[in-house]
């Protein structure tokens, strides 16, 4: 029986990285998603191309696919769902509750004779499958049902970037790419998928991609936006900011060695080799787009305040990080709604109230007093 994949989120990512790797594992991936245009542009298509650039550069055609607009046709959503073999997400975290009731649906209508569904949420964000696996629970109607589930935690990792108005559906990517995968929810019986990787243990490879990538990529994009970078590349070039991600860097690189145990020289090696992915020209990603919704990822569990506070409760200094936050704090870009509605609150709330607000930190911690003092400079300059 052929392999198929349902796929939320036929975006750059869910194109160009989740949906090819899930292509070139043998699946057709059944793409799903809530835009009119996209979903209408892919059903009318046969192929796309992925083009790799920076190392080992090439291009490749994705085609097996079909596209269903998961708004207006929800019970062929639901049926794809329930006979496919693998279901993804690529939406965003806070987006995974609508999709929830989709596959607590499909789940209900499964043949539990079939092998159990393989759900994986490929976010930015820590064990996103047990935000996407908790919202399943409140949406089935018989609980017994989700057996008919694995749910396992995934760390992705590939930068893609804006693309051109003129690219339709074809997506240019970087050639590196990591997916890892919680082995243990399988047991002996994983998903069939090459070009990604199962390990034992998730949480370091969460933590060590989102403490790095993420947090480097978002200190580099608030601290170019603030020195007039207009792109990633360009604003890693500039000293002053380049100085700024790698202070930020070597402080996320201590909480990991400490926390997971990581060699500090394999640890040091992977900075490098994401601090020449950002500066990869052939990425033509702006500040704007990489910085964009800044009160999420000023949350507490997010790239910035997350490792900065398990360094302050850890004793260590998380200087560069704070000063990253405060340059968060400055991302006054009017066609984003979050930071609008940021300097809004900055321009409305008491310091120590918007830094418990936005970050989660209370005044007992012993980063709050840091931040306050960057929001105070916010607020006044």
């Amino acid at each position: 029986m052929p392999l198929k994949a349902v796929h939320f989120g036929a975006g750059n990512i869910g194109r160009g990285f989740v949906g090819s790797v899930l292509h070139n594992a043998g699946y057709e991936v059944v793409f799903a998603d809530v835009s009119a245009p996209l979903i209408d542009a892919l059903a009318a298509s046969t192929s796309y191309r992925v083009r790799e650039v920076g190392a080992a550069a090439k291009t490749s055609t994705v085609d097996n696919y079909r596209a269903i607009n998961s708004a207006t046709h929800e019970a062929d959503v639901i049926a794809e769902i329930a006979t496919a073999d693998i279901v993804t997400t690529a939406v965003g975290p806070n987006v995974l509750r609508f999709v929830a009731p989709l596959i607590s649906a499909a789940l209900s209508r499964r043949d539990p004779a079939r092998k159990p569904l393989a759900v994986m949420a490929c976010e930015n964000a820590i064990n996103a499958t047990d935000l996407l696996r908790a919202a399943c629970v409140e949406a089935i109607d018989d609980p017994s049902h989700l057996d008919r589930a694995v749910f396992a935690n995934t760390a992705v990792d590939r930068i893609v970037p804006g693309q051109s108005e003129t690219s339709g559906l074809d997506v240019t990517v970087e050639a590196f790419f990591e997916w890892a995968i919680e082995k243990p929810p399988f047991g002996a019986d994983a998903p069939v998928i090459p070009d990604a990787h199962f390990v034992d243990d998730l949480a370091p490879y969460i933590e060590r991609k989102l403490f790095t990538v993420n947090t480097g990529h978002a200190a580099t994009a608030y601290h170019g936006f603030l020195a007039g970078a207009g792109s990633i590349a360009e604003a890693i070039g500039m000293p002053a900011v380049r100085a700024e991600v790698v202070a930020v860097l070597e402080e996320t690189k201590q909480l990991l060695v400490a926390k997971h145990e990581f060699a500090p020289d394999v640890q040091q090696e992977y900075i490098e080799t994401n601090l020449l992915r950002f500066a990869n020209e052939e990425l033509t990603d702006t500040v704007e787009r990489v910085g964009r919704q800044p009160l999420r990822k000023l949350s507490r569990n997010e790239r910035l305040v997350g490792p900065a506070a398990e360094l302050a409760e850890r004793g260590l200094a998380a200087d560069g990080l704070v000063r990253a936050m405060g340059a968060a704090l400055r991302f006054d870009v009017p066609d984003d709604e979050q930071s609008v509605e940021m300097v809004k609150l900055l321009q409305s709330t008491a310091a120590p109230d918007f830094v418990t607000r936005v970050t989660g930190l209370r005044a007992e911690h012993p980063l709050f007093a840091a931040v306050v003092a960057q929001v105070h400079r916010a607020q006044t300059t």
